[in-house]
């Protein structure tokens, strides 16, 4: 072992997050409907074992072997029962790392030749879908509050390793969490804090 190997093993690494438990992507799509660009979203199946009920935007679990825009484009086809050619990828926005080990890829892209009123998505995994106008989050910012993340001691550690033991100055941090209202739907979560990615993305753009 020597630098020189080291410095090779270490040069052309592609960075990311440590610790990623699950990987998932999703994407946001964007129709144009009554003349006006509305975004679309799903309301998740009520038998669901995870979020049932919820408000989300297609997506899911990469896939081995799968990148992330192929994951997303291909979990869109199988929710909303459309064609690969009905899609068009715009780009990618920031991605999400959030505090439960999971990392979440979010493409926004155009859904063109099909009726968004005559969708019929996949009854195992949608409800039903809805749309939002585009300058409804354009005008309207969303509510945000605020959660602590705490460390929660347990007997299994091992506290006599480390300064203090269990008196150590463990960090608190706050998570925040976004709430939009529409109508008589609750678009909150990650679903709402990537919504409000993509309207900081394009604002400017008014």
């Amino acid at each position: 072992m020597d630098i020189e190997r080291i410095r090779e093993k270490i040069k052309n690494r592609n960075p990311k997050p440590m610790d990623i438990k699950k990987r998932y992507s999703v994407l946001i799509p964007i129709v144009k409907n009554n003349n006006r660009l509305e975004i679309i979203y799903e309301v998740r199946a009520k038998d669901l074992e995870t979020q049932p009920g919820e408000i989300s935007f297609p997506g899911g679990e990469v896939e081995a072997g799968e990148s992330f825009e192929e994951a997303a484009i291909r979990e869109t086809i199988e929710e909303l029962n459309i064609h690969k050619e009905n899609i068009e990828i715009l780009g990618e926005l920031d991605y999400l790392i959030s505090y439960a080990g999971l990392t979440i890829h979010c493409f926004v892209a155009t859904i063109s030749g099909v009726n968004v009123d005559k969708i019929k998505p996949n009854p195992d995994e949608v409800d039903h879908l809805f749309t939002v106008p585009l300058n409804f989050f354009l005008e309207n910012e969303p509510d945000v509050y605020y959660l602590d993340l705490k460390t929660v001691l347990n007997d299994e550690f091992p506290y006599n390793l480390i300064p203090n033991g269990r008196d150590y100055n463990w960090r608190v941090g706050k998570h925040s969490v976004m709430f939009y209202h529409y109508k008589d739907y609750i678009i909150w979560g990650f679903t709402a804090r990537m919504t409000k990615e993509l309207i900081d993305t394009i604002k400017d753009l008014k």
